[in-house]
């Protein structure tokens, strides 16, 4: 391990491999710069000397790290554009909801850091990489960014979707055909509504898509099974809490019994959706859409 002045400390967990605490390098005891260093950990500001385990690697963002680059760009915005083997392309439920709250705050990474006391960099990296920073980091970005604790930390995951905040400055647009058959293929749990004789009902059912044809797996004695010979409506959406947005998608069009031998062997044979209600569920439904419709609601400036 060899590392400069500027350069960072990151500790992963030997379990998960997401980062459990980071520090900036600010002394080298060796020329050739292997350990052991003085690291100045981000989340207490404290300087300790560390010996690196197995579980700790260096990032090199270099000595300059808070300086303008040389288009006048921070460290965090030359973060933002570095390649992808420096940063993660998908960031961890901590990191989405951090950056929500701050964008819902209008800060940028810069003044966000200076409120939270930690620097851009360490900012940048918890909102762009799969990371589990620890209590006091999490304490101090949630006084810095107005929300609370249990909000970062995704407290409110068994309440109903929809209840966090909503986006400044949000976007809603009519969803093409396309895109809606494209969304429509990527759900794996669908609403099926239908008229019963006690009146208008909706029943959540485990789907697939195939042929074009929306396919479910249910018992004849089950309620879904009166979708059997009506025109039935079928509705999925995805709902992120995180980032304040999502999309819905609506099918309208006749559901018929698959009874056809060869094509129930098919069904049985092709579709990744068991019901996870579980027990004998032996007849296949079909809804062959004669209408699509769909909406999403993004920031504004996406």
């Amino acid at each position: 391990m060899h590392a400069h002045k500027g350069d960072r400390l990151v500790v992963e967990s030997a379990v998960t491999g997401t980062s459990r605490r980071d520090g900036e390098i600010v002394g080298l005891h060796h020329d050739d710069g292997t350990p052991p260093y003085d690291v100045r950990w981000s989340d207490t500001g404290e300087i300790t000397l560390v010996f690196p385990g197995p579980d700790a690697h260096v990032h090199h963002f270099g000595p300059d790290q808070d300086a303008p680059g040389p288009a006048g760009h921070s460290a965090a915005a030359r973060f933002r554009e570095a390649p992808a083997g420096l940063r993660e392309a998908h960031p961890g439920d901590v990191g989405r909801r951090v950056a929500a709250a701050r964008r819902r705050q209008g800060l940028d990474l810069e003044e966000a850091a200076r409120r939270a006391r930690m620097s851009p960099q360490y900012l940048a990296y918890l909102e762009q990489r799969p990371s589990d920073p620890n209590l006091t980091t999490l304490i101090r970005l949630a006084d810095a960014l107005g929300t609370t604790l249990v909000d970062l930390q995704g407290g409110g995951e068994d309440l109903p979707p929809g209840q966090g905040h909503a986006l400044l400055r949000p976007r809603l647009r009519d969803l093409d055909e396309g895109e809606c058959r494209s969304l429509l293929s990527t759900h794996g749990v669908g609403r099926v509504a239908l008229t019963t004789p006690d009146g208008p009902a909706v029943f959540p059912v485990n789907y697939d898509v195939i042929d074009d044809g929306i396919v479910f797996r249910t018992s004849p004695e089950a309620a879904p099974a009166a979708a059997v010979g009506a025109e039935v409506a079928f509705e999925v959406d995805h709902v992120d809490d995180a980032l304040s947005q999502g999309w819905s998608v609506l099918a309208v069009g006749p559901a018929r019994a698959v009874t056809d031998a060869g094509a129930v062997r098919r069904l049985d044979a092709t579709v990744h959706a068991d019901p996870w209600a579980g027990g004998e569920r032996t007849l296949w439904v079909e809804i062959r859409p004669t209408r699509l419709t769909g909406r999403r609601i993004t920031p504004a400036d996406w």
